[in-house]
């Protein structure tokens, strides 16, 4: 049986406009961490980790030329 990929929904940011937390499809919410560690075991669909200039990982959604879904532009929750 094939584990279903996850969708993030809903975004959590702290006071700097930084996302902390993601709500995924199944109403199931993780930290920016556990997300990541999701994203590279191919359980989220749609994202993905790269090494920033700044040496550290970070998500991001796959480019696809529609901005409506980028992380920053989800809904908050």
């Amino acid at each position: 049986m094939t584990q279903q990929q996850e969708q993030v929904v809903a975004v959590r940011k702290n006071g700097d406009g930084d996302i902390v937390e993601l709500k995924l499809t199944s109403g199931q919410v993780v930290d920016y961490q556990e997300a990541q560690h999701m994203a590279k075991n191919g359980q989220i669909a749609g994202v993905n980790v790269f090494r920033g200039r700044d040496g550290d990982e970070h998500l991001r959604s796959n480019a696809d030329g529609d901005p409506s879904n980028n992380l920053d532009n989800l809904p908050g929750f």
